[in-house]
């Protein structure tokens, strides 16, 4: 196998075992690969396959605590593969940066770190060379709204922020998801299509709605974010597009988004 290709079926092992207790070496077994050869191609997504495996457990026991409030947090534990509410409350904050039952207040769901995936090939080149992430889930609400209009946003700096920690980085991250979906209508949809890039989903065809959500976001321009007892400055480029083309698609739209975003930087 080629290293996209392991890449791929790592991706789809770990997801298939996250509620296992599964270690670096078992997703290595598993794609016939040594351990240091799989964290090599992991270092395409900066980030470690522990850091990875974490983050995706994470982010479906706060999506099961958004959408069952009055779950029992030590049954969302057993799920997640932790034998103590207490581990899993120290592994929710460190990635959420908040308690587990902080988070139950929280008014929208957006996967803070969606499923990773590898680059899209394309004939004999490999196309989006992007830590892309996977929102199929959404495609259909993307053919239902293909006429509404989408707001992209993108950290600036993003790594400096990370030079200083990743944790903070972290932060940073969800310090960007918390302001667009504060701002973000009611029916409007948060998600992150790359590593510091959003993007929201209006279910509106008026472009002035957009673009007042985009200044209302861009308002908390240089407002900062505390970490380690250091005031953080952060700061979102922003773009209002819609999807050009017939029927929609998906690998269309991503490049449509992402596009958006770069143009929008210069």
């Amino acid at each position: 196998m080629n290293n996209i290709e392991i890449l791929a079926k790592a991706l789809e092992y770990i997801e298939a075992h996250l509620k296992d207790d599964i270690k670096t070496e078992d997703v290595a077994k598993a794609c016939f690969c040594s351990k240091s050869a799989l964290e090599k191609i992991f270092r395409w997504f900066r980030i470690s396959v522990h850091d990875y495996v974490i983050r995706r457990r994470m982010t479906l026991a706060a999506k099961d605590i958004a959408l069952n409030p009055n779950k029992n947090l030590i049954d969302v534990a057993l799920s997640c593969g932790y034998s103590t509410n207490e581990s899993f409350s120290r592994t929710f904050k460190n990635v959420w940066n908040c308690n587990p039952s902080e988070f139950r207040g929280n008014p929208q769901f957006s996967e803070l770190f969606p499923r990773l995936y590898p680059p899209l090939q394309d004939g004999g080149s490999y196309i989006m060379m992007r830590r892309n992430v996977d929102i199929s889930e959404l495609y259909e609400l993307f053919r239902q709204r293909k006429d509404c209009y989408f707001v992209c946003a993108d950290i600036r700096s993003l790594m400096p922020i990370n030079e200083i920690s990743r944790k903070a980085g972290d932060i940073a991250i969800i310090e960007t998801m918390n302001r667009l979906e504060k701002e973000a209508g009611d029916e409007d949809i948060v998600f992150r299509i790359g590593g510091d890039e959003f993007v929201i989903l209006t279910n509106s065809e008026d472009i002035e709605y957009a673009q007042d959500l985009g200044e209302r976001i861009r308002m908390y321009n240089e407002k900062t974010f505390e970490f380690d007892k250091k005031e953080i400055p952060l700061s979102l480029h922003l773009a209002v597009v819609k999807y050009e083309g017939g029927n929609i698609r998906y690998k269309n739209l991503f490049e449509q988004l992402h596009n958006a975003i770069i143009d929008n930087k210069y």
